[in-house]
């Protein structure tokens, strides 16, 4: 079989052009050739740090006995190396293809799976944080198109700012098209409304740390659930007061002191009170402050990503942080009923992209994005926080032991 056809049979088409075009970053005297010792940083340069430790050590056999007698491999040769690699070992990035005589079934795992998650339904914890007055109620209802948030629907009174900041959850069970979703919305209410807000942050840390410590509890438990139930917090909304001067001190601290324990989707709030301009200005300080501060939020540069996530995200890094209104209340405009809020000198329609980023944000909580945010916080932030939690439990229990 031709190498080139078996190459597009085994790799894509962006793995083999990523390939080339990295042998020929290594070509540096342009001479068609490269040191047989570059064979593997060229692969894990592409293919990342996905190879096993036994398909390393094939890759630099095969490629030290390809090079052997000149000490350098040709474009041709490479290709050669990979190929028989893929056939010979079974990876995560080849695509393997082996043709079947007859149909089998296994196509229909998919199926399988989706019948079993909608048989148990899906959790998703959301947390808010942000001064009062920002309409952090009012942008969660319009989120979900329904009374969620806890102040509207609960029957409490309104209360005055507390002294401390205080953790409230409530939880909803939400069906749309036969899903079922296990909602839980978390506000921090007295958050930033004191005198001296040095530590408001931490009672919000301790509390997404304490959701961790409730799950590695149930996870190290000798009789445990079939399906240990998930309270560990997924989203932070991170709402900003539309002032047009940058970050507070406050939003720069508190996200640095969340950000290693939840993702963080930075908004502001309000953004109809601002023009275009003020709101485009206002975002690039903004973006310059989390730069400058160095915090990460959602989703993070940080993470490998592959083709499909890179492209995914690029449109919203792009537009971080989200400016957007919220209004739970239904307009008639032109015979069309729509969700906005209605001034002296207009409209201002929630769901229009050209009036905020409301969409966006939508769409990338609930359309896009939504088991990706969970991944993350249990591969990422849950995981830091076992592997660290764990690790005081060994060295605590040496010390005792000497």
């Amino acid at each position: 079989m031709d190498s080139n056809k078996a190459a597009t049979q085994l790799l894509t088409e962006s793995q083999i052009t990523a390939l080339e075009n990295a042998f020929k970053a290594g070509d540096v005297e342009d001479r068609g050739v490269v040191d047989a010792g570059q064979v593997q940083f060229i692969v894990q340069q592409v293919l990342g740090d996905v190879l096993t430790v036994s398909e390393v050590r094939t890759l630099v056999q095969k490629g030290e006995a390809v090079g052997a007698a000149t000490g350098v491999i040709n474009l041709q040769e490479f290709k050669d190396l990979l190929i028989d690699l893929l056939h010979t070992t079974t990876t995560r990035w080849g695509a393997l293809q082996t043709s079947l005589d007859g149909y089998v079934g296994f196509d229909t795992v998919l199926e399988q799976q989706r019948k079993k998650f909608l048989k148990k339904g899906f959790e998703f914890n959301l947390m808010v944080v942000g001064e009062s007055g920002l309409g952090k109620s009012t942008l969660v209802n319009t989120l979900f198109k329904s009374k969620v948030s806890r102040t509207s629907c609960t029957n409490e009174p309104p209360q005055k700012i507390p002294k401390t900041v205080e953790i409230n959850t409530v939880t909803h069970v939400i069906e749309e098209k036969n899903v079922r979703l296990r909602l839980s919305i978390t506000d921090t209410p007295g958050f930033g409304d004191q005198v001296n807000n040095e530590n408001c942050w931490l009672p919000i840390y301790d509390q997404i740390n304490k959701q961790f410590d409730k799950y590695l509890t149930e996870e190290r438990s000798v009789v445990r659930r079939k399906q240990i139930p998930d309270s560990r917090i997924h989203c932070c909304l991170y709402f900003i007061a539309p002032t047009g001067h940058g970050l507070k001190a406050l939003d720069i601290s508190c996200m640095k002191k969340l950000h290693d324990v939840v993702n963080i989707i930075p908004v502001i709030a309000k953004a109809d009170t601002m023009t275009i301009e003020e709101r485009d200005a206002f975002k690039d300080r903004i973006r310059e402050d989390i730069a400058e501060a160095e915090i990460k939020v959602y989703p993070s540069s940080l993470l490998p990503e592959d083709e499909d996530v890179l492209q995914a995200n690029a449109p919203i890094r792009k537009h971080l942080p989200l400016a957007v209104v919220g209004s739970d209340r239904a307009l008639t405009i032109n015979n069309k009923s729509i969700l906005g809020r209605q001034t002296k000198w207009g409209f201002v329609e929630v769901e229009n992209p050209n009036h905020c980023e409301f969409s966006f944000l939508r769409d990338m909580l609930l359309r896009t994005h939504m088991q990706d945010l969970k991944d993350t916080t249990h591969e990422e932030h849950y995981e830091n926080y076992r592997r660290q939690k764990l690790s005081e439990e060994v060295g605590e229990n040496n010390g005792a032991g000497a």
